[in-house]
């Protein structure tokens, strides 16, 4: 890191709520927000967080004709960018991502296309993946550069690689950087159900993420979105710092594929460590999603990376779900609000010994591709 940058505001969208306070509210409970849709196991937004949608849909005319991919990041970014105080005469660079974008959209585009054999006017330009980051630019009202990207589950920690890059070039003072996700859509469930991940089993806990003696995957999908304000400095506002970042990919041996050992999320942690020792790490959130060989594989990296000494675990997948591209950015709220008020979130039906402080938190994110990030934030 050539110079510090500080978060200084951050917001989510969730099936852990809509505020600041109602998402740490839930995170202290010892409880998942998963629920039963249509069959299926999904952590979706509460009816007072869809109504908040409902009523920014119907703001404007022409936000009706949107996925809830781009109102849900629209949503967040507004409250985030509320937050650290920022208007639109401070041109600030967006860049938001998604991994499946406006796939309820383009579902109903479809459906309607197989049995009309054409389809509406706006079905191409409300689909594309670069309509979060053109919208909430717009709704912002910012000029500065805006960009949207899909890097699969990693995207929102791309974004922020991204944002850094920006604000350490000088180019830009301020970015707002995040991911947004809303695939509780019948067939992008139905595609991890394929790839034969997707939990079934309806039990107190049922996405296992970090319980390495679980013998089935237990991965299951969440809706939601979460936004960072990133600053260039080290401001009085600041929420945490970003100390370290560090990325890598792995060479593709299949269409899933990460490697036993994952070097992907080896090399990303030993980037974002950078000249800092191993052990000053106190925790690290990791990405496990649930699924047997992917936990295993980021814990495997872990145990290289930090020898004898693994820092203290946890992850927020046991609460809600797997939110692809959205769930970098949600567990950095996570890290952000630990350090905040120095409290340390458990995973229930694990052994954990709480760490002795917490300072340095590493954030891990990878998707489909070998694609890995890795955050360093502090105190």
């Amino acid at each position: 890191m050539l110079k510090p940058i500080s978060i200084t505001a951050i917001s989510s969208i969730s099936a852990l709520g809509n505020t600041t306070q109602n998402v740490w509210q839930n995170y202290k409970k010892e409880t998942h927000c998963i629920s039963e849709k249509n069959g299926c196991l999904v952590t979706a937004l509460s009816a007072a967080s869809k109504n908040e949608i409902l009523k920014l849909r119907a703001s404007d005319l022409k936000y009706k004709a949107l996925d809830d991919s781009v109102l849900f990041g629209m949503y967040s970014a507004r409250k985030a960018t509320e937050k650290a105080g920022w208007d639109a005469k401070d041109n600030f660079g967006i860049n938001i991502g998604s991994s499946r974008g406006a796939t309820g959209l383009f579902e109903t585009f479809h459906k309607d296309f197989l049995n009309r054999n054409k389809t509406k006017t706006l079905s191409s330009p409300t689909t594309t993946l670069g309509n979060i980051s053109s919208w909430i630019a717009h709704d912002l009202q910012t000029k500065g550069p805006e960009i949207s990207h899909s890097i699969t589950c990693s995207t929102a920690l791309h974004a922020m690689l991204n944002g850094v890059a920006w604000l350490q070039s000088g180019l830009c003072n301020k970015f707002l950087v995040g991911g947004s996700e809303a695939p509780l859509t019948p067939f992008t469930i139905a595609q991890m159900q394929a790839l034969k991940i997707y939990a079934k089993q309806k039990n107190t806990f049922p996405c296992r993420a970090l319980d390495l003696e679980k013998t089935k995957n237990t991965m299951l999908l969440g809706e939601g979105a979460a936004m960072a304000c990133l600053e260039i400095g080290i401001k009085p506002n600041a929420l945490a710092i970003v100390k370290g970042i560090g990325y890598a990919t792995e060479i593709l041996e299949h269409n899933a594929s990460l490697s036993t050992n994952a070097t992907c999320f080896q090399d990303s942690m030993r980037m974002a460590l950078g000249n800092l020792n191993p052990d000053e790490i106190d925790v690290i959130i990791t990405h496990t999603p649930g699924t047997v060989k992917g936990d295993l594989a980021e814990i495997n990296a872990i145990n290289k990376v930090f020898c004898n000494k693994t820092p203290t675990l946890t992850t927020n997948k046991w609460k809600v779900g797997h939110t692809f591209g959205a769930s970098g950015m949600l567990s950095i709220e996570m890290a952000v609000l630990m350090l905040k008020k120095q409290e340390f979130i458990m995973v229930p039906y694990l052994q954990t010994i709480k760490p002795k402080q917490l300072k340095n938190i590493i954030i891990n994110a990878v998707g489909f591709g070998g694609n890995a990030v890795s955050i360093l934030l502090s105190k």
